[in-house]
């Protein structure tokens, strides 16, 4: 075969596993596109704490889809431990570093941020040109949602919550209010009360007030509902419960569900879509990204010591007084914070692309995909193009396919993802 050259646009964990495997699994070139240090990216990178735990059990985090125990190997842990994620970043860092003396030949690194696809490959910031025969984007999540109209500048205001010292540089004595209550928030609520010299409580608000829930010490078998005569997005969720009942703790039939969440996403209609995203997603996240067990026990003594509130309504609007700090109109009340953490998640695109994302999609090199919340694809991972047609040799990995797929953001599926792309699509030509 032909000896072709593939850049890989983003070197976090979803850049790192398909550079991976299209080295091992092909004789063609990798160009890796990355401004940074190779296998951090946002949620393994220099701003995890000790104290932010994974919340999937080591023994499903192996680099290699043929082992997924790797991972577990290589920290000297047990399979059900819940590991740092820094620890985990530097898992991926070493894969990297073993994947660059393993293939160094056809490796190379370029420590740029990309700018632009081009038809002959992938321009840089700085204008010059990396030539590829295919491309894959895996450049993580969108950008912040953004709740509610503030200034990003007040000085109150912390847009990014994984901007290094963000956090600890906020007063002790003022209270906080961390806008969403999912794994984020959990994150930044942590690391605000980490070294016991807040004195002032922490407030999560989100539309729900819905914390994930708590994974347990040991896992239980995964218990499959049945699905064969589920037609409608109601009957699966009628399968669920009704399996869920039966197994005596949810958690099995939601771990047993998951290989199978894909498949029933694109057969839901686009109404059914939009209905579990506007009745069922939050509930659904709650009971599928968990937090892990000493995760969950420090969040309910924080509770329970009045140092940490959840409150559901939402957040209306904010305002910065003269003063200092920021006024927030919640359901029940006006309250005032001395600061304010945006912890809301990836937003929508076309809002939250970033300036490659937001540049193919001007450009019409890709569109937005189902309910804004990725790029649009074909089967076979190769990115639409404004009209819906598929682009010969540019591929999209990782969290940008949710939309045109549900299970897209954790390591197992993207793992999957560089398998079945070198597979089924690079490999064939296609």
């Amino acid at each position: 075969m032909t000896r072709r050259t593939v850049t890989v646009v983003g070197g976090g964990a979803s850049g790192v596993l398909a550079t991976r495997q299209i080295l091992r699994a092909t004789g063609d070139d990798v160009v890796l596109v990355e401004p940074g240090e190779p296998g951090g990216g946002l949620a393994y990178g220099s701003a995890a704490r000790p104290w932010h735990l994974l919340n999937s059990r080591a023994a499903a985090m192996g680099a290699d889809p043929d082992d997924p125990g790797g991972f577990a190997r290589w920290a000297g842990c047990g399979p059900d431990e819940f590991r740092p994620r820094e620890e985990y970043g530097r898992y991926l860092r070493a894969v990297f570093v073993q994947t660059h003396a393993a293939f160094g030949d056809r490796l190379t690194v370029r420590g740029e941020r990309a700018a632009a696809l081009s038809n002959a490959g992938v321009v840089l910031a700085d204008g010059e040109l990396v030539r590829a025969d295919d491309v894959v984007l895996a450049t993580g999540h969108p950008a912040a949602a953004r709740p509610v109209a503030v200034d990003p500048r007040c000085p109150d205001y912390v847009d990014d919550p994984w901007r290094a010292g963000a956090l600890e540089a906020l007063d002790p004595h003022v209270p906080v209010l961390l806008i969403g209550a999912g794994l984020t928030a959990v994150d930044a609520a942590l690391t605000l009360t980490a070294d016991g010299r807040r004195d002032a409580p922490v407030t999560l608000v989100s539309r729900r007030g819905q914390l994930p829930l708590t994974h347990t010490v040991r896992a239980a078998p995964p218990a499959v509902p049945v699905l064969d005569d589920c037609a409608s997005l109601r009957d699966v969720v009628r399968a669920v419960r009704e399996s869920a009942a039966q197994a005596g703790d949810w958690r099995a039939v939601v771990d047993g569900l998951r290989p199978h969440l894909d498949k029933l996403w694109v057969a839901f209609t686009p109404a059914e879509q939009d209905a579990f995203l506007r009745h069922l997603a939050r509930p659904w996240e709650c009971h599928r990204h968990r937090m892990a067990p000493a995760v969950g026990t420090r969040v309910a003594s924080l509770r329970a010591e009045g140092r940490l509130e959840v409150r559901a309504g939402g957040l209306r609007s904010l305002i910065a007084p003269p003063a200092g700090g920021l006024m927030a109109e919640l359901e029940v009340g006006a309250q005032w914070f001395g600061a304010v953490v945006n912890c809301a998640g990836p937003g929508r695109l076309p809002a939250a692309a970033g300036s490659f994302v937001g540049g193919l999609l001007a450009a019409g090199q890709a569109r937005v995909g189902p309910h804004g919340l990725g790029l649009d694809i074909d089967a076979s991972g190769r990115l639409l193009d404004a009209g819906g047609r598929p682009q010969p040799g540019r591929w999209l990995i990782g969290p940008l396919r949710r939309g045109a797929q549900w299970e897209t953001t954790a390591v197992p599926e993207i793992r999957a993802q560089a398998s079945s792309l070198v597979g089924d699509s690079l490999l064939a030509g296609v």
